[in-house]
């Protein structure tokens, strides 16, 4: 669910503008799922741009305060939600966590860093949302505690039907700054991409596992 449509636009441009997403219909990269793909997204770039960057926690942070006021902690998927859930967190003075994919095999052992205490509300902050695996592994690992999770919010999401479904399976809302659906738009608007390659990124949309053999 897009948080505001506007501002899905005006950062949809900005990561075209950054190469933080990168458009190869003709050229597909290979994501380390396997997946053929003719995008590529990295928004970790942003960390590099200070005034994007501001831009992302300020939006989340506006979100946050209108719709879950009282919130507990700010939590973080390791590694690329860390920074951005830190500046969100920083912003509304709130405690901040993270969870890592799996628990250390050193230490203490701990998976969830900065601590989430059982009962108390968090959104779990994720810069890109694609099979969806990832932070459901963080939502598992907050509900094994306890946490009381209010809803996970996305940088970027390209919102495949089977991730969706996992979430609504999780009982869990998704919320996102911007998607694939925006950023095509964009995209051609600017003339990053001609209208002639859009019914091959709507194939690959539809069926991103078997593309682009149509299996």
């Amino acid at each position: 669910m897009i948080i505001d449509a506007s501002f899905a636009e005006e950062l949809a441009l900005h990561l075209l503008e950054i190469n933080a997403v990168i458009l190869r219909p003709d050229d597909p990269f290979t994501w380390s799922s396997g997946w053929n793909s003719p995008i590529y997204c990295d928004n970790r770039l942003t960390l590099r741009y200070p005034k994007i960057r501001s831009k992302i926690a300020d939006q989340i942070v506006s979100f946050i305060e209108e719709k879950y006021p009282d919130l507990g902690v700010i939590t973080g998927t390791a590694t690329a939600g860390i920074p951005h859930a830190a500046w969100v967190a920083d912003r509304m003075e709130k405690p901040m966590a993270y969870v890592r994919s799996k628990a250390k095999a050193y230490g203490m052992g701990n998976q969830i860093e900065g601590g989430v205490e059982k009962g108390e509300k968090t959104v779990v902050i994720e810069d890109l949302i694609s099979t969806g695996g990832s932070v459901l592994s963080v939502v598992e690992a907050l509900k094994f505690i306890g946490a009381d999770i209010q809803a996970v919010i996305s940088i970027f999401t390209y919102g495949f039907d089977k991730s969706m479904k996992k979430f609504e399976n999780a009982d869990i809302t998704v919320y996102t700054l911007t998607d694939y659906t925006t950023l095509v738009d964009v995209a051609i608007e600017e003339g990053y991409i001609d209208e002639e390659d859009l019914d091959l990124l709507s194939e690959w949309r539809a069926k991103p596992e078997t593309w682009p053999s149509g299996v």
